[in-house]
């Protein structure tokens, strides 16, 4: 992601971004900006996990539906 950026760049961003907010105010800012990353984490988490379970559910319906199907046969 950050493969673009050397070393060089990434203390001219840390530089700009002193400038900009100030020593006290970074902290801040990086907490706020950890937080917003582990919610939309979480989140995407939970996306995942409520897509396997909707899949995990279609496969046992379409497992029940053959087994019925395999029932309704006509006797030999």
């Amino acid at each position: 992601m950050l493969g673009g950026i050397g070393v060089t760049g990434f203390i001219l961003i840390v530089l700009v971004a002193l400038l900009l907010f100030g020593p006290n105010k970074l902290p801040e800012l990086g907490r706020a900006f950890g937080r917003t990353l582990k919610e939309f984490k979480a989140g995407a988490k939970d996306l995942m996990d409520d897509d396997d379970r909707r899949d995990a559910s279609r496969v046992e319906v379409n497992r029940k539906t053959d087994d019925q199907v395999d029932n309704k046969r006509l006797p030999e």
